[in-house]
């Protein structure tokens, strides 16, 4: 089941210092919530700054939806310690609200209540609040404000040099745009293992669920929460942040122009279903356009390839310009035990996890093949902790137990961690391996049985209303570590600053605007 990476390995083990130098970045979403554990009415907060233009703080769906973004570092410690001072600074400025701790929504009585994140009068801002405006008349707004942890990876350039023989990054882009390829595939094929330990919401709000025949698929508990027995990841599932209208594109991970061409075919074929909302009615937007796919960031994956684009360009037309510069990971729950949503832990897994995924053999996929992926996840998502669960190979009829693909693999991962190691007296990858390795034995000990039976206790509201009151004193009882109030208070003001020119420098109309964004 696991491809032989024997190989692979030795070589890295004889190149032990390519790896020094791995890049990271993390986005953490979270709602804000009032004290008695409904969703917030209120903006986001002017003491913060511009959520347009903020660095580090800024929105998602909803207003009340905060994202977190961590700067690109190498070294994990100053990773977390930057975001959890993001947290320790917003939670102040929210006042008496909270932060909940979970991926799936707290109580929201009506989609109504769910306010659409609010960016300013430039065309810019407007086309941002548009989208979301699109994305509430397609698939709901209650879908949208489900929370999660992206994790944003990128190699050395020097794996790329000793792995490829390339010379620099500009002249090897299209070797590592392959490598990243590669690595996606592989992470289609066995990225399941991400919600198996890490997947964190097994059980809804009973008001999350407005279909009365998907909720009868449900476990009803008396205090308000839906679960699965088995389930680890319901928020990648097909009641969570998922979206049926792109199964059919088809868009494959072989070579970085088809991926393009997938993505920008996308989003200039008119779609039957979205253009019956309308584009403009009544002098007022509902969507940027009727295409399947409004801008090509609408487009879900758990995993993306990704480059940093320039002032007016695509993530497509970046990508072709320079290649892909990193991978994003979406496929994070947010970890309830966490203040900050995630763990040292689960990055350094997902390291190991994704070497692994860059130097194992990944043949090519076409889209029944990457359907065929998506079964395994799946039954990860919807039963992953079933006793004797299996896992399929490819499209056929062979499987294998669920526990020994994983073994198999953390024999592998653990090569990994060694050549981590090197430097490292205290071996934390080795140990996160140890650690995590025991779980397929015993899933009890897997992020989504503890929060199971943590909300079998309390019920999904009482558990995350507690913990978010609980991160509130605890965060607030800790001082800033790399961040100064002065550094919030500049990018503030600079933030304020550059959404107000914005406004002032605009000189198209913005149905002009939506024009050249719809060419």
């Amino acid at each position: 089941m696991i491809p032989d990476v024997s190989k692979s390995l030795a070589w890295l083990e004889k190149h032990y210092t390519i790896l020094e130098g791995i890049q990271r970045g993390v986005e953490r979403e979270t709602l804000r919530i009032r004290p008695d554990g409904s969703l917030s009415p209120t903006p986001f907060p002017t003491e913060i700054g511009s959520a347009l233009t903020h660095p580090w703080i800024t929105t998602d769906f909803a207003e009340s939806m905060l994202e977190f973004i961590s700067p690109v570092n190498t070294n994990i410690e100053y990773t977390l310690t930057f975001l959890r001072d993001l947290h320790r600074y917003a939670n102040i400025q929210i006042h008496d609200e909270l932060m909940w701790p979970l991926s799936m929504p707290c109580f929201v009585g009506n989609e109504t209540d769910i306010i659409l994140a609010q960016y300013g009068n430039s065309n810019e801002g407007r086309l941002k609040t548009l989208y979301r405006e699109g994305l509430k008349n397609r698939y709901g707004a209650m879908m949208q404000i489900i929370s999660g942890v992206h994790y944003n990876f990128s190699l050395p350039t020097a794996f790329w040099q000793a792995k490829d023989g390339i010379k620099n990054a500009e002249e090897g882009k299209e070797v590592i745009s392959d490598g990243y390829l590669k690595l996606i595939r592989n992470y289609y094929r066995f990225g399941w293992v991400i919600p198996y330990l890490f997947g964190a919401s097994p059980s809804v709000c009973q008001s999350f669920i407005k279909d009365p025949q998907k909720l009868a698929e449900f476990s009803k508990q008396t205090n308000g929460s839906c679960f699965l027995p088995y389930a680890t990841s319901l928020r990648l599932s097909d009641i969570g942040y998922t979206n049926d209208a792109q199964k059919q594109l088809g868009i494959t991970f072989n070579d970085l122009q088809t991926y393009v061409d997938g993505l920008r075919k996308a989003t200039h074929t008119r779609s039957e279903r979205f253009s019956q909302i309308g584009v403009k009615v009544n002098g007022i937007y509902r969507q940027i356009n009727d295409n399947v796919l409004q801008i090509e960031n609408e487009f879900y994956a758990p995993i993306r390839p990704k480059r940093v684009p320039k002032k007016g360009e695509t993530p497509s037309a970046a990508l072709l310009r320079g290649g892909i510069e990193y991978i994003e990971v979406r496929s994070l729950d947010i970890n309830p035990f966490s203040p900050i949503g995630i763990t040292e832990e689960q990055i350094r897994f997902i390291d190991l996890f994704l070497i692994w995924c860059a130097i194992a053999p990944a043949p090519e996929m076409t889209s029944d093949e990457l359907q065929c992926a998506k079964v395994n996840w799946n039954r990860v998502i919807m039963e992953g902790r079933k006793p004797n669960q299996i896992i399929s190979l490819g499209c056929g009829n062979y499987h294998e137990p669920l526990a020994k693909v994983g073994h198999d693999l953390f024999k592998d991962l653990l090569r990994v961690a060694d050549v981590l190691d090197h430097k490292d007296s205290q071996r934390r990858y080795h140990h996160v391996c140890e650690h995590l390795d025991v779980m397929f034995d015993h899933p009890e000990l897997t992020l989504s049985a503890r929060t199971l039976q943590a909300i079998s206790d309390m019920g999904t509201a009482k558990f995350g209303t507690a913990l978010a009151k609980q991160y509130k004193q605890q965060l607030n009882a800790e001082p800033l570590q790399i961040l100064t109030e002065n550094d919030f208070i500049s990018q503030r003001n600079q933030s304020l600053l550059k959404q107000t020119t914005k406004e002032q420098q605009q000189q198209l109309s913005f149905d002009d605007y939506i024009q050249q964004v719809n060419k």
